[in-house]
């Protein structure tokens, strides 16, 4: 059994505010300097996923990560904690795609790996939070695809996953091969220890360019218009009385006038 888990790389949620910057005629977010980037937390749980599945089963595990800049240090964390290889999907042309763009793209080097029978995905990238590149890639592979996934079991060919749902989870079954999303409920990665950083060393590390995988050209589907940092107004008035029970009937007036009672 072979399984796959996309990463994405993204900045580093638990940054300080202040580092935050955009190019606002670019449109495109300023990485900070000094902050390295780290694995998107949802994707950390589909690989957790991953490696559940490759305990209880054997299955080997093959993490892939898509963009244009690609950090290696952080990406091998995917073969300290237990993948078995790792492949970096890396071009200059990949830089600001859409999810839909993205999922051509790693439906691509999905095909070139062949044989894959689950491919992991976290719910939505901590960045954009679209959540839409999972459900794409099983559509362009003609699998089927089950979503926000708290636990997910083997039998056979058959998977049997737990889904989140509005009002509590449901029950879904599928036959491989399929997409899975995975939410947070699923569990948080597992520690990396010393053993795994120093295996990950000897494990398979490729680079794909573009032209590796014969790429069409991937028109964007979605335009992104504007994109800024809202501005943080705070507006305090201060309500006065000669005594409390004066300050307290001003108070609510005033909210009468706002229309809040």
């Amino acid at each position: 059994m072979q399984v796959v888990v996309c990463i994405k790389q993204v900045l580093d949620p638990e940054m300080p505010r202040s580092a935050f910057k955009i190019d606002p005629k670019e449109k495109r977010v300023v990485p900070p300097r000094g902050t390295p980037p780290v694995l998107s937390p949802f994707d950390e749980n589909a690989l957790e996923a991953a490696l559940r599945v490759k305990d209880e089963h054997g299955a080997k595990v093959v993490a892939i990560s898509m963009g244009s800049t690609l950090a290696q240090a952080v990406l091998r964390k995917t073969l300290a904690a237990g993948a078995d290889e790792l492949i970096l999907v890396e071009d200059p042309m990949f830089q600001d795609l859409d999810s839909f763009a993205t999922a051509g793209i790693l439906v691509s080097a999905i095909r070139k790996i062949g044989d894959v029978d689950i491919v992991f995905t976290g719910r939505q990238a901590a960045d954009w939070d679209s959540g839409i590149t999972g459900c794409a890639i099983a559509e362009e592979l003609g699998i089927p695809c089950i979503t926000l996934a708290r636990k997910v079991e083997m039998n056979d060919r058959r998977v049997r996953v737990e889904r989140l749902s509005a009002d509590g989870f449901e029950i879904v079954q599928a036959t491989l091969p399929c997409v899975i999303t995975v939410d947070s409920a699923l569990g948080e990665l597992r520690q990396v220890t010393l053993q795994g950083l120093s295996a990950a060393r000897k494990k398979p590390l490729h680079v794909w360019k573009a032209a590796d995988l014969h790429l069409p050209p991937l028109p964007p589907r979605c335009e992104l218009l504007d994109l800024y940092i809202p501005k943080r107004e705070t507006v305090c008035e201060v309500i006065k009385g000669e005594t409390p029970e004066e300050a307290s009937a001003r108070l609510a007036d005033r909210l009468h006038e706002e229309r809040l009672l």
